[in-house]
């Protein structure tokens, strides 16, 4: 079964720090979210796809993991105090939990529990709603700071918001998130399994998978420095570097940003924002064709 992006998680350290800077960067930021496993996030919706910007909230509430069980409040945790900020988990839709653990289990890459919760969300209206998710866990084992999962929303009315779609950037959708491996070559396998479809090969040191909604692109370190001019976040294993946006005035997109006062990269006219400034991150504008 072919999956399209879904979201990713960004993990930080202050989560009204984090919707300050996507707020700058001409975002729409929704409100504080509280899960019962000790995390709170803020979400960033795009047509189809959302960023998911989260904080360890209360420590002492996250759950351990164990051989099937996966914690992604440990997770996260851990990856802040390892890694530091930055892109930690890449999510893709669910259609149905169940088939996609069988898959990722006969791939070799799965052995986790299925994971169901729900949760109160706020419209901007302040109007209080019930949303609730089955996510089914996929993973390398070659790369423990990149977590991957599917995600089924069981009431997707209560949660996307075509108010929460619009941004002052002109950001009308996802163009594709972008990982690096110092061996691209060595996760192939796995991300087909995980994406449930065959990736192809652009040159040497990069492979893309086109899925139902953004591409997957697999970089080398050094091709994702040469193509981004930013250092890529470096292994072991695979790593979440990059997320591209779909722009529809790449004009109004660079005036939002230079007024940010960031530091930005433009090239071949693409405007990268990079770690230094993304928390971690990279974000990457591109002109919505």
């Amino acid at each position: 079964m072919e999956r399209g992006l879904d979201h990713v998680v960004h993990v930080v350290r202050d989560l009204e720090a984090a919707g300050e800077l996507y707020d700058m960067l001409g975002f729409t930021v929704g409100t504080r979210n509280r899960h019962p496993w000790g995390t709170d996030n803020r979400i960033v919706q795009i047509q189809g796809f959302f960023v998911e910007l989260l904080e360890i909230a209360d420590p002492e509430k996250i759950p351990p993991a164990d051989a099937t069980h996966f914690s992604f409040g440990a997770f996260n945790r851990d990856f802040l105090a390892e890694v530091g900020q930055g892109l930690s988990m890449l999510v893709l839709e669910g259609r149905d939990p169940a088939g996609d653990k069988l898959e990722f289990d006969a791939a070799g890459f799965g052995g986790l529990d299925l994971f169901a919760f729900e949760r109160e969300g706020k419209r901007l209206d302040g109007a209080d709603v019930k949303v609730a998710f089955t996510l089914a866990f996929a993973q390398d084992p070659a790369s423990p700071h990149a977590g991957f999962f599917t995600c089924l929303q069981h009431f997707p009315e209560n949660f996307w918001s075509p108010d929460l779609q619009r941004h002052m950037n002109g950001t009308v959708g996802v163009v594709g998130v972008v990982l690096t491996a110092a061996d691209p070559e060595a996760h192939v396998g796995f991300l087909s399994a995980f994406a449930g479809l065959e990736s192809r090969r652009a040159v040497d040191g990069w492979h893309i998978l086109k899925t139902p909604r953004g591409d997957i692109d697999v970089m080398s370190d050094a091709l994702f420095t040469q193509r981004f001019s930013v250092p890529a976040p470096g292994g072991p294993g695979l790593r979440l570097a990059a997320v591209r946006f779909a722009v529809s005035d790449m004009e109004r997109l660079r005036r939002r940003v230079s007024s940010s006062r960031m530091s930005v990269e433009e090239i071949e006219g693409v405007v990268v924002v990079g770690p230094k400034s993304a928390l971690g991150a990279t974000l990457v504008f591109e002109a919505a064709s």
